[in-house]
C-alpha cells in the first residue's frame, strides 16, 4: 500500500514547515514535498505607509537578518526619492552589510550545522546540538560565539542597535562614523580571521567523513543567481543582477533593479505559503537556481583578499567540472565568505572616505517604483514598492532569498531520501502493529533536516509567519491520503 511519511516539525532551522514523504507500495519514494505553513502577510501591512517609514519597517521581517532588508528597502527608497547616496554612506552600508554577513554565517554554521559537521549525524540527539559542541569541542563553540559577537557588535556600533536598528534610511543613514569606533573594531579583527581560518580548516579535515551526503543533498546541475561584482569578485551591496546556468554560463546580467520580472517569474504553490521563483524563459522544472553562499561562489572568479582567494581556489577544487553542485558545500562556502567579510571589513576602516560627515542626500518623492536589490547572507533579497500621489506605498513585493531557493530544497530532499531509503541503508523501521505506518529511522530524518539547512533557510522571513517555528514528516498514500505522522521522539523510540 502507498504511504507518505511527514517529517514535522523540522528543527534547527528558522521558521516552521513540514517534509512530506511519498512512498510507492514497495516503501520507495515517489515524491517529496517541503511545505511551509506560516502564514504570508507583510506586503499587505506595509501599504499605506509612507516611504520613509519602509527600511525600519521592513526590519521587522526577521530579528536574524534584519540589516539585509534595511538595505534592501533603503536602496529601494533611494529609487522613490530619485537621489544619488553620498559615497560615505555608500561605504557604510557596506560596512554594515558585512558584519550582519558574519554573524549571521557564524550563526548558521557554528549553532546549527556545526553538530551535525562535527559530531556526525547520527550522533545522539541529545547531545548533537551547540552545548554537546561545546563539551567536545570547546575552543569551536567559543570561536563560533566570538564571531556571532563580533558581527553583532559592529552592527550596533555603526547603527546603534544589534536587531532592527534604523541607522539605514532612504538617502544614506543616519550619521557618520567615527574613527575611535573604527580603531575599536580594526583592533578585534585579527583574532576573528584566526577563528575563521581555523574553522575552515576544521571542516575540511572532516569532509571525508561525509561522502554520501556531498553526492545526495541536492547534489544536481542548476543555476546560480547573485549579484555581479567587478572583476570577477563576489559583490553584497550593488552591481548587476546576475544568472549563471548549470557549466557557469551566463543566461543573463541585467544592470536595471526594476527589470528584474523580465527574468524572473514565481510559481505559487498549493501546499505551501511559500512561492518558487524560476528563471522565466525557461519555466520552473529547467528554471530553477540556487542563491546564496554557494552561487556567490560559483559566480566568483576571486575575492579579490589575499586569505579568502587562498580559500576560494581550494573550494574550486571540489568540482572538477564547473560550479561546485552540491548544497552540502553551502557550510563551506559561509566559512570563505567569513573571512572575506573580515577581510572587506578591514579594508574599508582603512578608506579615509569611509569617516567623512556627509551621509544622507534627501528629498521628496519623486518616482511611482523603486527596487533594491542586495545580496543577504541567505542570498539575493529583492525589495519592490510602488507609491502614491502622496508618497503612500500603494504597492509592495519581496522576493527573499529562501524563497529563491524552494525549488532547489525540494529537488534536493527528494534525492536524499530516495539515496538513504530507497538504498536500504537507512530503511524504514517496521512498526510492530500491522496496521500501523512504517516509522522513519532518527539518523534519515537528521539527514532529511540537514539537507534543509544547508541552505540555512529563513522561513518566517520568507513568508512573513505568525507564531511558532519548527519542521515535521507526514505519512501519505500516493493519492494524498493522510495516514499518520512521524515525530522526532517517534522515530527516537524505533531506534
Amino acid at each position: 500500500m502507498a504511504t507518505t511519511i511527514s517529517i514535522d516539525p523540522v528543527t534547527r532551522i528558522e521558521g516552521h514547515a513540514r517534509i512530506s514523504l511519498y512512498l510507492d507500495e514497495n516503501h520507495r519514494v515517489s515524491d517529496c514535498r517541503l511545505h511551509v505553513t506560516q502564514f504570508r502577510g507583510f506586503e499587505a501591512f506595509c501599504r499605506g505607509r509612507p516611504l520613509e517609514e519602509m527600511p525600519a519597517l521592513t526590519a521587522r521581517t526577521c530579528g536574524i537578518c534584519p540589516v539585509s532588508h534595511l538595505l534592501a528597502s533603503a536602496k529601494a527608497c533611494d529609487e522613490l526619492l530619485a537621489v544619488r547616496i553620498p559615497p560615505a554612506a555608500e561605504l557604510l552600508r557596506r560596512l554594515l552589510n558585512y558584519g550582519q554577513l558574519v554573524q549571521s554565517h557564524a550563526l548558521s554554521f557554528f549553532h546549527l550545522a556545526s553538530p551535525d559537521l562535527l559530531l556526525g549525524m547520527d550522533a545522539d540527539p541529545g547531545q548533537r546540538n551547540l552545548f554537546g559542541v561545546a563539551a567536545a569541542m570547546p575552543e569551536v563553540a567559543r570561536d563560533g560565539i566570538a564571531l556571532r559577537r563580533f558581527g553583532q557588535q559592529l552592527i550596533q556600533r555603526l547603527a546603534g542597535k544589534r536587531i532592527h536598528p534604523a541607522w539605514v534610511v532612504a538617502g544614506g543613514v543616519s550619521r557618520p562614523l567615527e574613527r575611535k569606533t573604527g580603531s575599536i573594531i580594526l583592533a578585534e579583527l585579527p583574532a576573528m580571521l584566526t577563528a575563521a581560518r581555523n574553522n575552515l580548516a576544521r571542516l575540511q579535515g572532516v569532509l571525508e567523513n561525509f561522502q554520501a551526503e556531498i553526492a545526495s543533498f541536492a547534489n544536481f546541475p542548476s543555476g546560480y543567481l547573485a549579484l555581479a561584482g567587478t572583476g570577477g569578485r563576489p559583490e553584497y551591496y550593488d552591481g548587476p543582477l546576475r544568472l549563471l546556468d548549470q557549466r557557469g554560463q551566463e543566461l543573463f546580467s541585467e544592470p536595471v533593479a526594476a527589470n528584474y520580472g523580465h527574468h524572473l517569474a514565481e510559481k505559487v504553490e498549493p501546499d505551501s505559503y511559500l512561492k518558487s521563483p524560476y528563471y522565466r524563459p525557461l519555466g520552473p522544472e529547467e528554471g530553477m537556481y540556487r542563491v546564496g553562499p554557494l552561487a556567490r561562489l560559483n559566480a566568483a572568479t576571486a575575492c579579490g583578499t589575499p586569505t579568502a582567494d587562498e580559500a576560494l581556489a581550494a573550494f574550486r577544487e571540489l568540482s572538477s567540472n564547473g560550479p561546485v553542485a552540491s548544497s552540502f558545500h553551502y557550510h563551506y562556502a559561509r566559512l570563505i565568505e567569513i573571512i572575506h567579510a573580515l577581510e572587506k571589513i578591514e579594508e574599508l576602516l582603512g578608506e579615509e572616505a569611509t569617516y567623512d560627515c556627509r551621509v544622507r542626500a534627501t528629498a521628496g518623492a519623486n518616482a511611482p517604483e523603486g527596487t533594491g536589490i542586495c545580496e543577504a547572507p541567505r542570498g539575493t533579497l529583492i525589495h519592490h514598492y510602488r507609491i502614491d500621489e502622496q508618497g503612500l506605498i500603494s504597492g509592495v513585493n519581496m522576493i527573499i532569498a529562501t524563497g529563491h531557493n524552494n525549488l532547489a530544497m525540494n529537488r534536493g530532499l527528494l534525492q536524499a531520501s530516495r539515496a538513504f531509503i530507497d538504498d536500504g541503508d537507512m530503511a524504514l523501521v517496521a512498526p510492530t502493529d500491522q496496521a500501523a505506518p512504517p516509522a522513519i529511522r532518527e539518523g534519515l530524518l537528521n539527514r532529511l533536516e540537514a539537507v534543509i539547512r544547508c541552505y540555512d533557510p529563513c522561513l518566517s522571513c520568507s513568508t512573513h509567519a505568525l507564531g511558532q517555528m519548527p519542521l515535521a514528516v507526514e505519512l501519505r498514500r500516493n493519492s494524498g491520503e493522510f495516514i499518520g505522522r512521524v515525530t522526532r521522539e517517534m522515530a527516537a523510540n524505533h531506534d
